[in-house]
């Protein structure tokens, strides 16, 4: 199983343009089983290169063997039309259950912030059912960010106790079945932390209760071999130095299956680096 998350930045390059067709091209090339994107934007022409197409529907239908499931916590209304701003999931495998959280977003006097979302799916993979999270963390504002860390971990929390409580009955209603996913599970995304952050200690921080413990991806396997950065490649403006805030975290049970871990440096598509994840 090959799962591909990357930070797109609306498809625009260091030139400015938009150049969404580069990174289908990418995608395509790594050909991936599952993908999760962030920031794709639809009907955003004040955006850089002018992101006024509907890249939700570009990318879905580039990928029409996929299934695709979007969360756009950014909606914002101009004469009646939605401008979404969020995240997408393409999947080859079949999909049985799609949750849509909104993260917390308190008021920050420093900063204003926007607002964050959670996409999760269950993926029937061919190595057993799990779930598969990607999201983007706030940049601006280090009390939002800390307040989005803490729901995911509630969430994942939550989604453990139920595992553990609730299994298949043919006998309920449809509706109710939505309480049968598994404890395992993928978290990627964007998380706007360094690996010395605070935040990122508090999202690896024992779990309590029953929860299945989230470890760091790269670590599982690469060890201490130095992080590669994830942003601040190929003369983007942003940010001032190389640095990783990209990542896979995955339930301690997934572990064992992880066979590669890779960042696509090569590519100058986006100010995000594609990351790479291989299990079995």
């Amino acid at each position: 199983m090959r799962v591909v998350s990357w930070n797109i930045h609306w498809g625009c390059g260091k030139d400015g343009r938009i150049r969404i067709h580069a990174m289908i091209d990418v995608l395509r090339r790594l050909n991936p089983d599952v993908i999760c994107l962030q920031e794709v934007a639809a009907n955003h022409p004040e955006l850089e290169g002018s992101a006024s197409a509907n890249q939700f529907k570009q990318l879905a239908g580039a990928f029409g063997g996929y299934h695709a499931m979007e969360h756009a916590p950014s909606e914002i209304y101009q004469n009646n039309v939605p401008r979404l701003f969020g995240n997408l999931i393409l999947s080859k495998y079949r999909i049985s259950q799609v949750h849509r959280h909104v993260l917390p977003w308190p008021a920050d006097p420093d900063a204003a912030g926007m607002p964050r979302g959670l996409l999760e799916t269950v993926v029937e993979a061919p190595g057993g059912k799990l779930r598969l999270l990607t999201t983007h963390l706030e940049y601006y504002s280090p009390l939002q960010r800390m307040a989005q860390v803490n729901r995911i971990r509630e969430l994942h929390a939550e989604a453990s106790a139920r595992a553990l409580l609730f299994q298949p009955d043919p006998n309920l209603d449809a509706p109710f079945q939505l309480g049968f996913r598994p404890g395992s599970a993928i978290l990627c995304g964007d998380f706007n932390f360094a690996p010395d952050a605070p935040d990122y200690a508090a999202l690896l921080a024992p779990p309590e209760g029953s929860a299945l413990a989230l470890v760091d991806a790269w670590q599982v396997v690469h060890g201490d071999r130095a992080r590669a950065p994830t942003t601040g490649l190929h003369g983007y403006p942003w940010p001032e130095r190389p640095e990783c805030y990209d990542y896979f975290f995955v339930t301690d049970d997934l572990a064992p299956r992880l066979t590669a871990l890779d960042v696509l440096s090569e590519t100058a598509a986006s100010d995000h680096q594609p990351v790479v994840l291989d299990l079995t």
